[in-house]
């Protein structure tokens, strides 16, 4: 299940208050979220979490739940 804290950032990053997302939803469903502002997103996501993502592990998350995994490894590690 997707934490509020990331949900929030992902939000807050796209201009989209209240929008709904899930462990399911994947970037191209989310209003906004294309390629120009994918870099963004990730940014943010790594400046909130305080962590840094390679490429690749960023390339192998497939929906939003896939991202939360990934920053849930980061900050346990």
């Amino acid at each position: 299940m997707i934490s509020d804290k990331l949900k929030s950032v992902i939000l807050n990053e796209l201009h989209l208050e209240g929008y709904e997302i899930n462990d399911e939803t994947q970037a191209n469903q989310i209003p906004g979220w294309d390629s120009l502002n994918h870099i963004n997103v990730i940014l943010a996501i790594e400046k909130a979490y305080n962590v840094r993502f390679k490429r690749l592990e960023v390339l192998k998350c497939k929906n939003i739940g896939d991202l939360q995994k990934l920053c849930d490894l980061k900050t346990t590690s």
